[in-house]
């Protein structure tokens, strides 16, 4: 088929999701165009070495991509993001007919950001066949924002909706997205739960350096270790006070960076955690020898409407590394490594309940826990892989493209009842 992606962005940006389904329905002998922005994830300003223009595009054999000038503010206000989410519309508009004209079906790589110019993009081709990709569900108003948010809000959500009311089939990446999308419009029968990949070509098993052991390990205790955005999302005071209760049985590790970290760092010091060590934030290649030097991958979700829908890519690259997990979350998240039988959950925001999981997880023997590793990896290639996950667009493309709704429609409302120990 020849194939149009839609992304807002796109590698060299952190934009691994649309990027490697793009070579790989290239590699299957798919005809791929890709239409994306100039790459300024996650600073707002273009990187170094691009220039915005108008005809900036590139070839592979059977990959295209082309890319589009948008507004790069940099300051994070809503009206910026409003900004370079319009102006990423205007360009597509321009653009987009004559380069996406005669696909045999799109896929859109449906963030907030590409709302704008999804719509305008269908209105401007008719009835291309369409798969929207939805990562994140949009939340419901806030009163306590303010006007402008509110506003700019109104007109993403109402957008959105007609966009799950139109398109020929809708994947979600977390199975509860299915209702979420459903109940603002989109037809169930045309959902699909396809849960995000990890690159894999990074995150497999392997062993720690002695580098790695050095970083993460200062002697036997049980090591939990939280890698990535140390953020409001997070909520990660949580997993500092619960450690700070079990100081001399075990060790609380947090790699990287992020908007809470001073939050974070300072609760540990007033509790006197020592127990709890912060790292600095490492490069991707860099993250699986850590995993293995760790005994359990720490995730954690607060307890927010919006995120009971969602899967953080953490886990996948946990699982696709045979590590085991302590899940502190709710919905998707936690039902996804209890049915692996691959670590230890608990309700998101309960420090008393994570510090029995930690003190559970400190005394399961290795062998135990290398048992759940192998489970969770058996789960992630089974039902996360890039195999699975590319296998499922693919056939949804083709029945878009075939005027067909997805196999499986109303049948897939447990999409992991096949998950087994």
């Amino acid at each position: 088929m020849k194939i149009g992606i839609l992304s807002y962005h796109f590698p060299p940006e952190p934009a691994f999701i649309p990027g490697s389904l793009a070579e790989e329905l290239a590699a299957r002998g798919h005809e791929v165009r890709v239409l994306t922005g100039f790459p300024d994830y996650p600073g707002g300003h273009v990187y170094p070495g691009w220039r915005q223009r108008w005809r900036h595009q590139t070839r592979s054999e059977r990959l295209t991509v082309r890319r589009v000038p948008r507004y790069a503010g940099g300051d994070g206000s809503t009206r910026a993001r409003m900004a370079s989410w319009l102006s990423f519309a205007g360009s597509v508009a321009l653009t987009g007919r004559r380069y996406l004209g005669d696909v045999d079906a799109l896929y859109v790589f449906q963030l907030p950001a590409v709302t704008f110019a999804a719509a305008g993009l269908l209105r401007l081709l008719g009835r291309v066949p369409t798969v929207l990709h939805v990562q994140d569900v949009w939340p419901e108003e806030d009163p306590s924002r303010g006007a402008d948010t509110r506003r700019w809000s109104g007109r993403v959500g109402a957008t959105l909706r007609r966009l799950y009311s139109e398109v020929d089939g809708i994947a979600v990446s977390a199975p509860s997205m299915r209702d979420l999308v459903s109940d603002v419009g989109a037809d169930p029968a045309r959902v699909r739960n396809v849960l995000n990949w990890t690159d894999e070509r990074i995150f497999h098993p392997t062993e720690p350096s002695r580098a790695a052991r050095r970083l993460i390990r200062r002697d036997g205790r049980c090591v939990v270790m939280h890698a990535g955005t140390i953020g409001v999302r997070q909520g990660l005071e949580t997993a500092v006070r619960a450690a700070a209760a079990l100081e001399d049985r075990m060790d609380l590790v947090l790699v990287g960076s992020g908007a809470e970290e001073r939050r974070v760092r300072g609760l540990a010091a007033e509790l006197r955690a020592e127990n709890v060590r912060f790292v600095e934030r490492r490069s991707p290649v860099d993250m699986p020898e850590l995993y293995a030097a760790a005994d359990y991958q720490l995730v954690m979700l607060r307890d927010l409407p919006e995120l009971r829908g969602m899967v953080p890519g953490k886990l996948q690259a946990a699982l696709s590394c045979a590590s085991p997990v302590v899940a502190s979350a709710g919905g998707d998240t936690v039902e996804l490594v209890e049915r692996a039988r691959a670590g230890l959950s608990c309700p998101p925001e309960d420090w008393a309940a994570l510090a029995d999981r930690f003190w559970l997880a400190s005394a399961i023997p290795p062998p135990a826990r290398a048992d759940m590793g192998r489970r969770g990896r058996e789960a992630y290639l089974r039902e996360m892989s890039l195999r699975a996950g590319v296998d499922r667009i693919e056939q949804m493309l083709h029945d878009a493209a075939a005027g067909a709704a997805p196999a499986g429609g109303r049948s897939e409302r447990n999409p992991h009842k096949g998950l087994k120990a």
